[in-house]
């Protein structure tokens, strides 16, 4: 099971993220807090948390800073950040900070689930207008080598970079969710990143990508 940890201060909302995490068989809540005050006791207990749905702005300490936090001590850890916000500056302090999936709050019970589940496999997760975003942020830069991705390997990191999950990138291109898997993780090796949302932002930076 993927054990999943919330920091939320919207009470109702809150609520509403955990019934939706313990009705699914394949996720844990380990907790769900309204901000990130305590979250390195949080994260220091024998449960640890494969991913973090977190909200940007809260009381005391917020989003950004948890992130932070949550990738100095847990530097596998998947966090996705859970909000309202669109605006250029929010998304990219998200992304420098290190999260590793961007989701409006307005998304679907399902679409929360699902995106939980393709960060966990190493997925880069974001509503399709964040994916935009975050393109449009690194237009122009300047072009520089890339880093000897094959034809496919930049076929399926493109498809990354507009928030597509697995499941449908896999369908588009006609092979299985594990050649999939297979092909990214090959990406990640030869740009030397740890996963989805470092190899987006440099694909983008590079215009391996566009």
């Amino acid at each position: 099971m993927i054990k999943v940890l919330v920091f939320e201060d919207n009470n109702s909302l809150r609520q509403t993220l955990k019934l939706l995490i313990d009705h699914d068989d394949d996720l844990w809540l380990t907790g769900a807090f309204n901000n990130c005050d305590h979250i390195k006791n949080h994260l220091e207990g024998d449960i640890k948390p494969d991913v973090i749905l977190m909200d940007i702005d809260m009381p005391g300490i917020g989003g950004i800073e948890g992130v932070k936090i949550a990738k100095q001590m847990l530097p596998a850890v998947q966090v996705i950040m859970f909000t309202v916000y669109e605006d250029d500056d929010k998304l990219f302090r998200c992304l420098v900070a290190g999260a590793n999936g961007y989701l409006l709050k307005k998304n679907s019970a399902s679409q929360i689930t699902a995106a939980i589940k393709d960060v966990y496999g190493g997925g880069a997760p974001m509503n399709p207008e964040i994916a935009r975003k975050v393109m449009q942020m690194f237009k122009e830069e300047k072009s520089l080598p890339s880093h000897g991705l094959s034809e496919r390997e930049v076929e399926l990191l493109t498809m990354l970079s507009q928030g597509l999950p697995y499941k449908v990138i896999a369908a588009q291109t006609g092979i299985s969710i594990e050649t999939v898997k297979t092909h990214l993780k090959n990406v990640y090796h030869k740009m030397h990143v740890a996963n989805g949302t470092e190899a987006v932002g440099k694909g983008l930076r590079l215009k391996i990508i566009k």
